[in-house]
């Protein structure tokens, strides 16, 4: 099953790293992917979203639609959904953590992908577990964030 990505205002070329980001995330976890889509955007698309699905009237780095979590196989079952991230979010994110704009990209796309496949950190216990899940699949992603950040610099020296 296909994994969608929308580069929105951002390069094209980030597409095959953020696939395989959200590959190795699944893999990661004994999961397999489904129908995901990926939309990169704005603060202002994600505030809307925000405003409107999770009553926060504010921007926001991710936002996650899983579609079969509900489902008792849900485990079982290749992982569906969406993901809609901020590219003004993870650039201000990147300075803000002293990152590259592209490990906080990748940061962002696996933590989406994490909750799509079920993790949540809404309790510290979930919190300390998806920070673990998400710290493992970064350290295997060095070559990947690299990618980004070579996709990420491109786009600046020659907008599209």
């Amino acid at each position: 099953m296909p994994v969608t990505i929308d580069p929105g205002p951002g390069p094209r070329s980030l597409a095959v790293p953020l696939r395989a980001l959200i590959a190795l995330a699944l893999r990661l976890e004994s999961r397999r992917a489904g129908e995901i889509g990926v939309r990169l955007t704005g603060d202002a698309e994600l505030r809307e979203l925000n405003r409107r699905w999770r009553s926060i009237d504010r921007a926001t780095d991710v936002i996650s639609f899983a579609y079969e979590e509900d489902r008792p196989d849900a485990k079982r079952r290749p992982v569906t959904g969406d993901l809609v991230l901020s590219l003004d979010r993870a650039r201000a994110q990147a300075k803000r953590f002293r990152v590259s704009e592209g490990a906080e990209l990748a940061r962002l796309v696996v933590h989406g992908t994490l909750h799509l496949a079920g993790h949540d950190h809404a309790r510290a216990a979930e919190r300390g577990v998806m920070r673990a899940r998400e710290n493992a699949v970064l350290a295997a992603a060095g070559a990947l964030v690299r990618r980004l950040d070579a996709a990420l610099r491109a786009s600046r020296r020659d907008p599209v």
